[in-house]
């Protein structure tokens, strides 16, 4: 166990992701800390998970929404992320095109939820 903490590769190959995120001081500004605690509580961790284990999973979260991102860019109409370049390239995974279709459906209830009630408030 000490050989993983002593070996110098493995820290510099975390803290050069290449995402864009890296303040250039070495210490990067956590996004998402605070949403993964609380998901990995959720899901059966401890309740103040290791700040490593958060950090990983932090940098695998920005990773992929870097890579969805750059990908959804690359489709469509370039330099522009829009809802359908998303789903296309979620299409194949079933989970998260379920996913995706779900909060989608959500989302739209919940615009016409919010449009009715501003008109049965203001519209009179």
């Amino acid at each position: 166990m000490a050989e993983e903490e002593d070996d110098p590769g493995f820290d510099e190959d975390l803290d050069d992701g290449g995402n864009g995120v890296d303040s250039g001081q070495g210490k990067r500004k956590r996004l998402f800390s605070k949403e993964l605690r609380c998901m990995m509580y959720g899901f059966g961790d401890d309740q103040n998970p290791y700040t490593e284990s958060v950090d990983i999973l932090e940098d695998l979260v920005i990773e992929f929404i870097t890579e969805m991102t750059h990908k959804a860019m690359s489709i469509g109409r370039q330099g522009r992320v829009q809802v359908e370049d998303i789903v296309f390239l979620i299409r194949k995974d079933p989970r998260k095109f379920a996913r995706v279709k779900d909060l989608l459906t959500m989302n739209e209830e919940l615009k016409k939820a919010r449009k009715a009630f501003d008109e049965a408030n203001y519209g009179s």
